[in-house]
């Protein structure tokens, strides 16, 4: 059965809700407070949760986060390939999300960000994987450097996302290049495609630009408005594959859930404008839910669908 393989970070998200951020030296009062795993992990529950089989091939540490990471990797039903760090704690991340529903994000950085060249040999790929890249982890020195020189080995018989993430723009170029090259599906947020192609005018014409050195499709998600398209399959340029309104509370995750369910549809198969779609409306529910694993079952997504016919 082909997989999802995750090489992404998994941290502990301590998520709180604030009416507003404070300015530099106030504070504020959260209304609400999460600790749970987060980061690499809720691309991997939105694929699992719509029929994916999933492996996390990344690293976590030994302490109280390693153990809320460990515990929501077996709650998942994760395959699990890496031993773990036995002298240092898995990572946390301080999530900081306001009325707007936006959210703010402070990172530390632990165990995950020791992802070497051994740890990656230690992952048997298969001909139908899905091989999912964050730029997340591509922003530690020692993970970036050894995904990237791993990539070329990668057969060209397993599919390559990658999701650079918000840090696109601090990401070494030696490293972020070979990894756009290997990557068969590019998949970005709008501010992500805005600092990937600063001269632009519009988001049409920045998957366009983007499109035009891709080995494979690259899509542009712009929240509630959809997903732009651009492929070899679609010869009259991108396609805004529209977005569902909903009513959002919480946007956290919502682009890990539509990755996690794109791949999920992708691999059964589905042309990449239907893929994208079925996306769009895994986003939409999750962001209609509090926390960040907010992602749907496939049953959850196929009434939605159903009751939102194109």
């Amino acid at each position: 059965m082909p997989r999802l393989v995750s090489v992404g970070n998994v941290i502990v998200d301590l998520v709180m809700r604030v009416g507003a951020l404070p300015e530099p030296g106030g504070d504020v009062i959260a209304s609400s407070s999460d600790i749970t795993a987060g980061g690499g992990l809720n691309t991997m529950v939105a694929a699992r949760r719509d029929g994916m089989e999933v492996v996390f091939g990344g690293q976590f540490g030994t302490g109280p986060f390693g153990d809320v990471v460990r515990r929501a990797l077996v709650d998942a039903d994760v395959q699990v390939v890496q031993p773990g760090i036995d002298d240092v704690d898995s990572g946390y991340c301080v999530a900081l999300v306001d009325a707007s529903t936006e959210r703010t994000f402070v990172t530390s950085v632990g165990a995950e960000g020791r992802l070497g060249p051994a740890d990656l040999a230690r992952i048997a790929l298969r001909d139908d994987d899905t091989l999912f890249v964050s730029g997340y982890g591509l922003a530690h020195a020692e993970n970036g450097a050894a995904i990237a020189d791993w990539l070329p080995t990668v057969p060209a018989s397993v599919r390559v996302v990658l999701d650079p993430s918000p840090l696109v723009d601090t990401l070494d170029p030696a490293v972020l290049g070979p990894v756009r090259a290997r990557a068969d599906v590019l998949s970005t947020n709008a501010r992500e495609a805005r600092l990937l192609s600063p001269t632009s005018a519009d988001l049409r014409q920045a998957v366009t630009a983007m499109a035009a050195g891709a080995r494979g499709a690259v899509l542009v998600r712009d929240g509630g408005a959809g997903c732009w398209v651009a492929d070899r399959s679609l010869p009259d340029g991108p396609v805004l594959v529209p977005g569902f309104p909903v009513a959002a509370v919480d946007t956290n995750g919502a682009g890990d859930a539509h990755g996690g369910v794109l791949v999920a549809a992708l691999t059964r198969g589905e042309p990449v404008l239907d893929a994208v779609r079925r996306a769009n409306a895994a986003a939409a529910i999750a962001v209609s839910r509090l926390g960040p694993a907010t992602a749907p079952t496939r049953a959850e997504t196929d009434a939605f669908l159903a009751a939102h016919p194109a």
